[in-house]
């Protein structure tokens, strides 16, 4: 399943929003530095859908808010 992700790195709180359109809106805590704010996020969409972190996959914009997911469903 691929989903697109917009991330909002540095907010005080960590949640997830669906939108209409079937997209999602990230707040992570992570500054974008290191690749701390995508490590963040791929854990925090590996506990959402339950699946093992290894599972969430970033397809695209790896240093983009805008970023395409993949997350394996093949258990």
């Amino acid at each position: 399943m691929q989903k697109k992700v917009k991330v909002k790195p540095n907010s005080k709180q960590q949640k997830i929003e669906e939108q209409a359109d079937g997209s999602l809106t990230v707040h992570l805590k992570s500054p974008p530095v290191d690749g701390k704010a995508n490590e963040e996020l791929i854990k925090l969409l590996a506990d959402k859908f339950d699946v093992p972190k290894s599972y969430v996959t970033i397809k695209s914009g790896l240093s983009s808010r805008q970023k395409l997911i993949e997350i394996s469903t093949d258990i």
